[in-house]
């Protein structure tokens, strides 16, 4: 192995945001450390490596991630459990950067504009969060800044609703769960933007801001992915769906999620309740500006949203007689 190839650290590789840039950078040629509780049964790419050594162990994990120049904090813990893990191991995660003297890249979300947030949002917008996870994103974001008057050099990519390459979003969990049945749910009124996006591309938005030079200290960065509204989203789901096979004998129904059930249950279950704090993500029209990022690193290419949801369905197991590489790239 060469030397001198670009080596970059994934931390919860095994996630889905986390594998998926872990095949980003390996596919841009670089030599990939996915640190991981499990070894994957099914092998990734060559230049994929697996430690399975904890995060916490700071010492042992930055001798095995030695000449690492990034670090990717892909991890993600249990959505109603927030407030305990997430800065304890983002820390973590920092303090390994810092010795590694890697930038430490961290993927974001709009949760920091809170329920009051403007229909566009930039590097700049002023942030208001609304609630408990917005406050702690925030928390997070200024210890970063923080601790580059400490050395740390440290990237926030920030993109809306993650969709593709695999499960655990509401794309899988809700829209589309029932489509084999003829039924599509959408979490919100039909005619209000939402952000998305397809984690292959933010996996490559990742690749390319750590190929540039890296800024000294504290920097943001917003990935546009696609905006659309509910109906929007939901017909070209269908076009999708068609396109694969899968078109029901009469028209999809669509369906609502049941919010006040939901926030019902929020009294005595904890992910119901942070699933309801969140819900004005729903109702609050909001796109992401990708203009400093074209900026930084160019236009990046961008997948086409009827070939990203045919994939998204096959690699859902909605169309098994369908292998998504045989689809346009």
């Amino acid at each position: 192995m060469n030397a001198h190839r670009r080596s970059v650290l994934i931390l919860g590789a095994n996630g889905r945001l986390g594998h998926a840039v872990a095949l980003a950078f390996a596919d841009a040629g670089w030599r990939v450390l996915a640190q991981v509780r499990r070894v994957p049964i099914t092998p990734w790419p060559a230049a994929v490596s697996y430690v399975t050594t904890p995060l916490h162990e700071t010492d042992a994990l930055a001798a095995q991630a030695a000449g690492a120049s990034v670090v990717v904090h892909a991890v993600n813990p249990p959505y109603a459990a927030w407030r305990e893990h997430v800065l304890p191991l983002a820390r973590l995660g920092m303090a390994l950067a810092r010795r590694l003297d890697a930038t430490f890249m961290l993927p974001g979300n709009v949760y920091n504009f809170g329920a009051g947030m403007p229909a566009l949002l930039t590097e700049t917008t002023p942030e208001v969060p609304s609630g408990e996870k917005g406050q702690i994103r925030c928390e997070l974001e200024a210890e970063m800044a923080a601790r580059a008057g400490q050395g740390l050099h440290s990237v926030v990519l920030r993109a809306g609703d993650f969709f593709g390459a695999g499960t655990g979003s509401w794309m899988d969990q809700a829209i589309v769960k029932s489509i084999a049945k003829g039924k599509l749910v959408y979490p919100g009124p039909l005619n209000v933007p939402h952000a998305w996006a397809y984690l292959p591309d933010l996996a490559r938005a990742f690749v390319a801001v750590a190929e540039r030079p890296r800024v000294q200290g504290f920097e943001r960065l917003h990935f546009a992915g696609h905006t659309l509204t509910g109906a929007q989203l939901l017909d070209a789901i269908e076009a999708a769906a068609a396109g694969l096979g899968l078109r029901p004998a009469k028209a999809f129904r669509r369906g609502g999620m049941p919010w006040a059930v939901i926030r019902l249950g929020g009294l005595v279950l904890p992910m119901w309740r942070a699933l309801a704090e969140m819900s004005y993500l729903w109702r609050v029209p909001h796109a992401l500006s990708g203009a400093a990022l074209a900026q930084r690193v160019g236009v990046l290419p961008s997948t086409p949203l009827h070939d990203a949801l045919q994939r998204s369905l096959i690699e859902l197991g909605h169309a098994p007689a369908v292998k998504a590489e045989l689809l346009p790239t």
